[in-house]
Formats: structure tokens, sequence, C-alpha cells
């Protein structure tokens, strides 16, 4: 009789990308084995380690799903794959409902079908659209803006109703801005679109742009600009790790949490930091606003702090801005 394989590996979907790629990191540091699965359309083969298995494809490909859970023995999945530009999704909507939506549901119907316990989902601060109330907590309305938001919104509720009925459970944990790079140098935002400000900030620093874009200065806060909840990356990655070790401990038990640090900074803020890193003055420009930007996202994070074995650690805007320019300056090794 053949061994049957155990279930110890986490599978990564999209984690070839950003922040799945830091999840990948922040799992091998814990011990996990980990599997990703990345089509590669926005992620990078060279951003995993060299001993992480890489399965090329898609989400949505049944077959593919099917023969990956039973190879590697999945325990759990962290799902990251997906559409994630807002302005994007007001102008294409039907893709944001493919991809996250319907590719998310054909990914979660294979993983019970299979028997994968724990669901790890990757939701976003865009499903509360224009909260009312600031700091944001999680039993806010969830009221989207934008067809980003309303398809991570949408997962959020079939994970819910799935696990009513189905023996699993999940965390969908809520983002706020992520930002920086590891710490370490192992990988950060490689994107080639970039659309976060201190992504973009951080390519002006190292002379990849010529100016940074603040887009609307007549928003309802002290300064006229946005303002948003800026949380490292290496701290959203082991946001994940602690979710996971929730779920497994407790297999009845599903989590929704904001990740985030519980307050936030202006556009012309950051820049300022930026500024102060650097010690010099970038060149900013403003222009109009961009479709589906809500005026203020900042995270209420006593639940996280309360749930999970978390605290942040790089909980530090200099920090983040910081790492994010020196990622960008091996960005530009990596790529010459």
């Amino acid at each position: 009789m053949p061994h049957a394989i155990p279930r110890d590996t986490i599978l990564v979907t999209g984690g070839a990308g950003y922040i799945g790629s830091h999840a990948v990191l922040a799992l091998r540091d814990a011990g996990r084995k980990v599997v990703v699965l990345d089509d590669l359309s926005t992620g990078f083969a060279w951003a995993l380690p060299a001993d992480v298995p890489l399965v090329q494809g898609d989400v949505a490909d049944t077959q593919l799903l099917a023969a990956l859970f039973a190879a590697h023995g999945v325990l759990a999945i962290m799902h990251f794959a997906g559409s994630i530009l807002v302005h994007e999704s007001v102008a294409k909507p039907l893709l944001y409902y493919r991809n996250n939506t319907a590719a998310s549901r054909t990914l979660l119907e294979a993983a019970i079908t299979a028997g994968v316990p724990h669901f790890i989902f990757s939701s976003t601060a865009a499903v509360y659209g224009q909260p009312e109330v600031v700091p944001i907590v999680e039993a806010s309305p969830l009221a989207p803006i934008n067809p980003y938001g309303a398809s991570k919104m949408m997962t959020e509720r079939m994970l819910a109703d799935a696990a009513a009925a189905e023996p699993f459970n999940y965390a969908a944990l809520r983002y706020f801005n992520v930002a920086g790079a590891d710490p370490q140098g192992r990988s950060g935002q490689s994107g080639l679109i970039a659309t976060h400000l201190i992504k973009i900030a951080a390519e002006a620093a190292t002379g990849k742009r010529d100016h940074v874009a603040i887009y609307g200065e007549d928003y309802p806060t002290p300064d006229g600009t946005c303002i948003r909840d800026y949380i490292h990356v290496s701290d959203l990655a082991a946001a994940h790790v602690a979710a996971l070790d929730a779920l497994i401990s407790d297999p009845a038990r599903s989590l929704t949490l904001n990740v985030g640090y519980g307050h936030g900074f202006s556009v012309r803020e950051v820049l300022d930091a930026v500024d102060d890193v650097l010690g010099y003055m970038l060149d900013r420009r403003t222009g109009p606003r961009r479709a589906g930007d809500p005026p203020s996202l900042v995270a209420a994070n006593a639940a996280i702090l309360a749930t999970l074995d978390w605290q942040p650690r790089h909980d530090d805007i200099h920090r983040i801005i910081a790492d994010a320019i020196s990622w960008e300056e091996r960005l530009r090794i990596i790529r010459a």
C-alpha cells in the first residue's frame, strides 16, 4: 500500500508577487513547507527561494488544483492571487469579478473537495468603502465604492457561507496600505506598474521617474490629501503566519480581522517623511482625484492584537520608506 502524503504544506497562490513572496519568506522562516501557484502575470519566479516549488498556472484551473492538492499534501491555502488596482477595477469591472470573485470560488470549491481544512484570504480595507467612522472596526458596514472592493467583499461572503456548511475554517485579513520590503533584501515590490505612493516615491528617489504626483488636494482631511494606514509588508506577512497558527489550533473558529497599525499618514506627510529619509525634496506635482479613492482609511486594530499572537515590529513610516528605497536600488541591479 502506498503511504499517504502528509498534509503539512501551505499552498500560496500568487506567491511570486509582492505580498505573496513575503508570506512565503515568513512561512519558511517559521519552518513551514510551502508550494507556490502563480501564473507569473505580475509575479516573478526569481522572487522565491530556490527550494520552494513553483507551479505555474491559473488558480481557476480545476484539474491543476486537484493534481497540486494530491501531490503536495496541502494543509492550508494562503490566497493572494488576483487583480488589485482600484482605478483599473473601475474601468474593467468584469475583469475583477472574474479574477477575484469567480476564480476564488473555483479555488475554494476545489479546496473543499480535496479536504483542505484551512483558508487564509487576502482581503482589503476597500470592502468598507467610505466609512463614516475612522479608525474602522471590523463590524463597520461593508459598502465598497469600487469593483475591487466589491469583488473582495463577495469572496468574504462565500468563505463565510462555505465555512458554515463545510468542515473548514478561514481567516479574511483586511489589509490597509502595504508598503516597504523585506529588511534582509530578499524581496520587495517589483511590479512593472507602480500605483502605490511609497513605491512611486522610491522610484523617484532612485531616478526611475522625475516626480511624484499627488492625486487630489481637496479631500476633507487636515491637509486636503488622502490619509492611509501604511503597514510594513513584513508585519503583514507575519500576521498571515499568526492567522494560520490560530486556524490550526481552533478548527471550529474563523476570523475576519483588520491588519493595520491604527494610525494614518496623509500623502503630504508621507512625502515629507520620504524627504527626511533622502535628505532632499522630491519634485511633487498635484493633479485631479483618482476614481474610487476614499478620503481616509485607518484600521482599528484592537481585534487582531487581542486575537492573534502578533505584534507589529516595523511600525515606523521612515523605516517603511527606507526599506522600500533600499529594495528599489536592489531591483535596479537585478534588472540591469
